[in-house]
């Protein structure tokens, strides 16, 4: 999300769309307030990978106004086969525009905290940072800090919510602008906006739709505080649920699971880091399946089940899945019709050993 004041939002949505993968912070002025300096700006802290969006041909606003801007973005990190330092997407559209890029590797020293307090911010607006901030900054602005959260607070709480919500079957999710407080996700609900989850959501397609929403909802939250409209409630702490951080054993699928629950943990973990299997001991990916109506009995979860031509269907704890698009380690991702050319499969064959 890229995250301004209401009248710079739109003329900088194009950061909205780029595939932030390191913490940034943006610091935007806003109009002068009494007994506030002209330049007192928005500040925006966070990594951005949960919500980016495709959101660069958004439409302009009409309140745009040349701004001093200042960055603050994470260290430049080691990335690709020789490990070369390579600039945050932060970064690089600073330096891009002529934008001067501040990178501290910790918040919390004295000297960091001196460079935000000298751009007086009013506000500062974090997005999926995934680490607590230190006292020191949430008490830095006049209207301490907010967050943009992928999920309908006090439910998700945690760094995944988007992947969990389609893991555990949710039908609807959204977006929650929150106060930040001393604890994880657990502040006041400013402003929520719900969307839907389709039986066909992925990890990835959600990612897309919440950053939009996430954008749009942040720019409706700021407008309100502006004019003194945004109003906090309590998050209903019997209601709270967790979304914990993922990682990549969580693609390894269970086939004594039912095949419901693996086939949402496919889109769930697609793209990252993806549901996978093993096939004679080669890594196979599964991006796509689907539920059978049929079912088999005295069948280890798992067994390779017959099929008709063209299909590969599993046998998992409940019920049968048909795989519809693999991967197979060192090869390239296919319709499972193109993939059984070429690697047929015996009734019998076990998945997973």
């Amino acid at each position: 999300v890229a995250v301004m004041n209401p009248n710079v939002l739109e003329r900088h949505a194009e950061l909205v769309g780029q595939e932030l993968r390191e913490g940034g912070l943006v610091a935007l002025p806003v109009r002068r307030r009494a007994g506030r300096g002209a330049d007192a700006p928005v500040a925006l802290h966070g990594d951005l990978r949960v919500l980016p969006a495709p959101h660069r041909q958004r439409r302009r606003g009409a309140h745009a106004a040349d701004l001093d801007v200042h960055r603050q973005t994470q260290p430049d990190q080691p990335a690709g086969r020789g490990m070369a330092l390579h600039p945050s997407a932060v970064k690089a559209y600073a330096l891009e525009h002529d934008i001067p890029v501040f990178q501290p590797a910790k918040l919390r020293p004295p000297e960091v905290v001196a460079r935000l307090r000298d751009w007086q911010p009013d506000l500062l607006v974090i997005a999926a940072y995934g680490k607590l901030l230190p006292t020191s900054l949430l008490d830095l602005p006049p209207h301490g800090c907010i967050n943009v959260h992928a999920s309908l607070l006090p439910k998700y709480r945690g760094a995944a919510p988007i992947q969990w919500a389609i893991a555990n079957g949710e039908r609807q999710t959204g977006v929650t602008i929150m106060q930040v407080n001393e604890y994880m996700d657990a502040g006041d609900i400013l402003l929520q906006k719900t969307c839907s989850i389709t039986e066909t959501e992925t990890g990835g397609s959600l990612h897309d739709t919440l950053s939009v929403l996430g954008a749009e909802t942040l720019d409706r939250a700021l407008g309100l505080l502006k004019h003194g409209r945004l109003v906090a409630r309590p998050q209903d702490e019997s209601q709270v649920t967790y979304a914990t951080a993922i990682k990549k054993e969580d693609g390894r699928i269970d086939w004594a699971q039912d095949a419901l629950s693996i086939e949402r943990r496919i889109r769930a973990f697609h793209p990252w880091p993806s549901a996978y299997t093993s096939l004679r001991g080669r890594l196979l990916k599964i991006s796509v399946a689907r539920v059978m109506q049929s079912a088999v009995s005295g069948v280890t979860p798992g067994t390779v089940v017959p099929s008709a031509p063209g299909q590969l269907l599993i046998a998992t704890g409940r019920g049968t899945l048909a795989l519809e698009e693999v991967q197979l380690a060192g090869k390239k991702r296919l319709a499972i019709a193109e993939f059984l050319k070429g690697q047929p499969q015996t009734p019998g064959t076990l998945l997973g050993t």
